[in-house]
């Protein structure tokens, strides 16, 4: 089955609602779980790859190859909402469990207790809130990861941090445009 015959998240259409969460979540699954989609994807051992897909309800959604030891950094969507799941491989996902200011910060010192770690084998994924500050990341020292994402809205913005112990910094803002 192709990623194009796969029907809409259950309650969606381009002509309601936006996507939910969940019905993020439940196309991410799907996709990840289509082989022939999973297989198609072109790896490159050097750096991530990654193909653009029909998402439910206008979102965006993507392919993405991950070769062993390769990350994303620390990152938010910005407004989006999002869903992904490991269809090969496995990822962990770093997340902070604490909800920051969205705009009018530079630097952040971190409470302790709220680093979150998820190891997320194929099938295993996850939906998220807007302003889910995350890194996503291939430890394998041998193996490709594959993964399905979806957001809604489409990303207006990716917000790009560093991190030293406790203290998170805003390093760049990327827009659509940025990523042509």
């Amino acid at each position: 089955m192709s990623l194009s015959s796969l029907p809409p998240a259950t309650g969606t259409s381009a002509a309601t609602a936006a996507p939910t969460q969940a019905e993020l979540l439940d196309f991410v699954r799907r996709a990840a779980a289509d082989a022939e989609l999973i297989a198609s994807l072109p790896l490159d051992p050097e750096g991530r790859t990654w193909v653009r897909l029909a998402g439910p309800g206008g979102s965006e959604a993507w392919l993405i190859g991950w070769p062993p030891g390769t990350g994303t950094g620390w990152h938010d969507h910005a407004d989006s909402v999002g869903a992904f799941v490991t269809a090969a491989g496995e990822l962990r996902e770093n997340a902070l469990a604490a909800r920051l200011p969205t705009d009018g910060w530079k630097t952040l010192e971190l409470s302790d207790g709220v680093d979150r770690e998820r190891r997320l084998s194929v099938g295993k994924g996850r939906a998220f809130g807007r302003h889910h500050v995350h890194e996503v990341l291939n430890e394998s020292t041998d193996r490709h990861a594959v993964s399905v994402h979806a957001y809604y809205p489409p990303l207006p913005q990716i917000r790009r941090y560093s991190r030293s112990g406790q203290t998170l910094r805003l390093e760049q803002v990327e827009r659509p445009q940025d990523w042509q």
